[in-house]
């Protein structure tokens, strides 16, 4: 039997207070070695709490974190951080140094590392080696940030919503670069909202809200989780039960949304026209039909009735 790769992140009952806020409520997570692991969920789920104590930069109030075989605050801190890459979701930069000079910088603070001008040149950045961050746009500060995280060659890399901000092509670059970077046996810890982006890079996700998790498995699990392939989103002018939906042949599941409803079909031959009987019976007008493959996003649409772009 082969033996599982070591743990490269482990957290144990997490918990972060603001005042009257739960961030992180009683978090449990394991993230292998070599792996792409992803926090999904929705702005002020805990993702960007969660991972800011992974990365030492802030102390739980209670749990236990663990981080490539060591804790923070036990004297190894500083051995501890070379070890890490970190792109934050707004890394504040010097405005008048250089691109060059910015990741030379970055350099710098590490024993070991990669070759600046490299990471310049794989991150995109190359016609922009002497322009001043300051003049740079919000998705070249991106990819900068990338390169400053990737230049001192770490084990470990925590992405905070990698890609916000950026156009497709310079989003295909990172989801490029992350792929390069497992390929030389790295692992990658990034949050996201993104279904694409999850889907594309990640082994294993974790689906995060009000602080817990509420799924945890391989993008295809979680998908298969529904038990359908189609999903259909109806609204209707009229009275619909979700009871009397979740009962129609074909049907798996039923999401109540604002306007209508989600549901999960398994035979789409079937169910689709039952749907429509269903919605003539009640003398219901219908305003808006559509079908589309389940993804992520209607799993976590069926765990919470919410959207992972809600705020």
């Amino acid at each position: 039997m082969e033996e599982a790769p070591p743990l490269a992140v482990r957290c144990a009952g997490l918990v972060k207070r603001f005042e009257d806020v739960v961030a992180v409520a009683g978090l449990d997570l394991e993230v292998r070695s070599g792996e792409c692991f992803g926090l999904l969920g929705p702005n002020g789920a805990g993702k960007t709490t969660t991972v800011e104590i992974l990365e030492g930069l802030s102390a739980p109030d209670e749990g236990d974190v663990e981080v490539l075989g060591a804790r923070w605050g036990r004297g190894a801190d500083r051995a501890l951080r070379a070890r890490l890459g970190v792109q934050l979701q707004e890394t504040l930069l010097a405005e008048k140094l250089t691109v060059r000079e910015t990741v030379r910088l970055f350099r710098s603070f590490y024993a070991r590392g990669r070759d600046a001008d490299g990471v310049i040149g794989m991150v995109g950045l190359d016609e922009k080696r002497g322009a001043r961050v300051g003049k740079l746009s919000g998705g070249q500060k991106q990819r900068l940030a990338l390169a400053c995280a990737l230049v001192g060659d770490p084990e470990l890399l925590f992405l905070d919503e990698p890609t916000t901000g950026l156009d497709p092509q310079a989003r295909l670059k990172v989801w490029e670069i992350v792929a390069e970077f497992r390929s030389r046996g790295g692992t990658v810890l990034l949050t996201t909202h993104a279904m694409e982006e999850a889907e594309r890079l990640c082994d294993r996700v974790a689906v995060m809200d009000h602080g817990r998790r509420i799924a945890l498995g391989t993008p295809a699990d979680l998908v298969a989780s529904l038990g359908a392939d189609q999903i259909v989103e109806i609204e209707a002018d009229g009275e619909l039960d979700g009871a009397s939906l979740g009962r129609l042949p074909g049907v798996r599941s039923v999401s109540p949304r604002p306007r209508g409803f989600m549901l999960a079909v398994g035979d789409i031959g079937s169910g689709l026209p039952a749907l429509l009987a269903e919605v003539g019976a009640r003398g219901a007008r219908l305003e808006s039909l559509r079908t589309h493959q389940a993804t992520l996003e209607d799993v976590f649409v069926h765990l919470t009735g919410r959207e992972l772009r809600d705020v």
